[in-house]
């Protein structure tokens, strides 16, 4: 047996953490944090009581520097399967247990679509619009004939592709390791990555974020587009050059993106990026919906459950 004293659940922001599973079952006291921290001092002080703890995705990283200022964390909890935003080594090294939860993988597909639409339609600015008054303000631009390029054919893009045939769209695809065979299989065709951002209407991004990955799309990248392409991102921020992009914006290089996810999260107050008129912005809801966050809490109540009778645990 092992026994939890008090477990934390972070960065639940729309405060729904409780109701969507049994904490009550666990006997532990359970304090919910909203907000995030990123300081690290004020993190470590914050956390600093609870032998329990339960992230958000990768709302709040774990680093070595703050796992070796909690000297009661005895157990990590991450929702969905994996978190590269944790260090790992530093909680094996330390003896605290760190598992995951299980997850659906369909959300973030479909509000890539949403972006999609959204932005290629103008549909938030026509929503504001029509609500002050005036009717049919701009021409959107239809997806029959057009072609879409997939960065990272994996199963969101797969998924993303699936979509685009069925709106009859001719759909390209470019990763690193990414074969014919892939790329047929998915109904794409596999092309360089510089012929593919030449050939899109569309461009959405599908890789994981590594050292690798990271501002896949550059400066150099953006101006290989063509005016008329939108750029729609919803894997994460650092794939694209921030700068580079709000640049080619702002000067319309290209004609618009729609983004989901930020360098720097939440996004702050003022940000650059959201005055400008060609962009359709979400804060981040690839994978928040209803059932995917009850799946998530759920797992959490029976991982620590499991940890707590000593029972087999998901362990990362």
């Amino acid at each position: 047996m092992n026994a939890l004293n008090r477990i934390a659940i972070l960065d639940d922001y729309q405060g729904v953490a409780l109701s969507l599973a049994d904490w009550g079952s666990l006997g532990v006291k359970v304090d919910v944090f909203r907000d995030t921290l990123k300081d690290l001092d004020a993190l470590s002080a914050r956390l600093a009581p609870y032998d329990c703890i339960v992230l958000m995705r990768e709302r709040t990283p774990f680093p070595r520097a703050l796992i070796e200022r909690l000297p009661n964390l005895r157990l990590l909890i991450t929702t969905a399967g994996r978190n590269l935003s944790v260090d790992s080594d530093a909680l094996r090294e330390r003896g605290i247990t760190f598992c995951g939860t299980g997850g659906a993988v369909a959300q973030t597909a479909e509000l890539t679509w949403g972006l999609i639409l959204a932005v290629m339609r103008d549909i938030p600015a026509q929503d504001r619009s029509l609500r002050e008054g005036r009717w049919q303000t701009t021409v959107g631009e239809g997806l029959e004939g057009r072609t879409l390029g997939i960065i990272g054919l994996g199963k969101q893009g797969q998924r993303v592709a699936k979509v685009a045939l069925a709106f009859g769209m001719r759909v390209v695809a470019w990763s690193q390791n990414l074969t014919d065979e892939t790329a047929k299989a998915a109904g794409a065709e596999r092309l360089s990555k510089e012929e593919l951002l030449r050939q899109s209407d569309v461009v959405t991004l599908h890789l994981v974020l590594s050292e690798r990955s990271r501002h896949t799309i550059g400066a150099a990248e953006l101006a290989l587009m063509k005016p008329g392409a939108f750029l729609v991102n919803t894997s994460r921020g650092p794939l694209v050059d921030a700068a580079a992009l709000e640049t080619a914006l702002r000067e319309k290089r290209i004609a618009g993106a729609g983004l989901d996810v930020f360098d720097d999260e939440p996004l702050p107050a003022g940000a650059s990026i959201a005055a400008l008129p060609n962009t359709v912005l979400t804060p981040h809801l690839g994978y928040v919906t209803r059932g995917n966050l009850t799946t998530f809490y759920q797992g959490a109540v029976e991982d620590i459950a499991a940890y707590m009778a000593g029972a087999p645990i998901r362990v990362i």
